[in-house]
């Protein structure tokens, strides 16, 4: 994909996922090791790709996991996936279970709506922060993710915008220099993009979700705060009546 390369340019956006086709199924590649310029630790591999897996339900609900079989599935040792598994449960995403395992977590439908009230205005104040803090270099990548969500809307190209929509918010969580919104934030992301993978097909409209993320990331690029805020509003009011329609379907 054209982001990743781009991506590669850009330390902001820097992303191992793997090259994948419009509507190729989200398979991480085994990865033991990383290369001595990655600054990506093996945790945070394996957490990527344990969350990629989840949040595009190749491991879905309620699925029974074990460090041992993801260690293989992986290539990665027991202990990253440990820790990663340990982030993915203070996300909500799995539930650790003493004695018993580890669980994929449900999908609950009516939390989404408390969710999205919190995410409307962590959501506008970090991308009014990252308009105002963005060095060149991040302006640079927010315009790049911002031209390949825009190609992703006109192929209706899920796998490629799930994994944009992941470069743009830990972009944005970085731009915006305010740890605390950050880490709020990254309690629900994972929980949003998967419960919109999974009703998306449904009450969704890719195209346009792809175009609402272009215009936020658009604004920041250009470093106008109140643009970017508008934008982000804009971006959750569609989330919203998504939700609600998925609620009452």
């Amino acid at each position: 994909m054209a982001a990743q390369r781009s991506a590669g340019r850009a330390r902001a956006i820097r992303s191992a996922a793997p090259k994948l086709s419009a509507g190729a199924k989200a398979e991480p590649r085994p990865a033991e090791t990383a290369s001595a310029d990655d600054p990506e630790t093996l945790t945070d591999r394996a957490y990527r790709m344990l969350e990629e897996l989840i949040v595009t339900l190749a491991l879905p609900p309620e699925t029974i996991l074990s460090e041992q079989s993801l260690a293989a599935r992986l290539g990665i040792g027991r202990t990253p996936i440990r820790e990663a598994l340990q982030r993915l449960a203070r996300d909500g995403l799995v539930v650790i279970l003493p004695r018993r395992g580890i669980l994929v977590s449900q999908i609950n439908l009516k939390t989404q709506m408390r969710l999205l009230e919190v995410r409307r205005e962590l959501e506008r104040l970090m991308a009014r922060g990252a308009a105002e803090r963005a060095t060149a270099e991040e302006s640079a990548a927010f315009a790049t993710i911002a031209r390949e969500m825009r190609r992703a809307s006109d192929e209706s190209d899920d796998m490629t915008f799930m994994r944009l929509d992941r470069q743009f918010n830990e972009l944005v969580s970085q731009t915006a220099r305010n740890e605390f919104a950050s880490r709020a934030m990254g309690l629900m992301h994972g929980l949003s993009r998967r419960f919109w993978y999974q009703h998306y097909r449904e009450s969704g409209d890719l195209p346009l979700s792809a175009r609402l993320h272009a215009e936020v990331a658009e604004a920041i690029a250009r470093r106008n705060p109140d643009a970017a805020a508008k934008a982000s509003d804009r971006l959750i009011d569609y989330i919203e009546s998504f939700t609600r329609k998925t609620i009452e379907a």
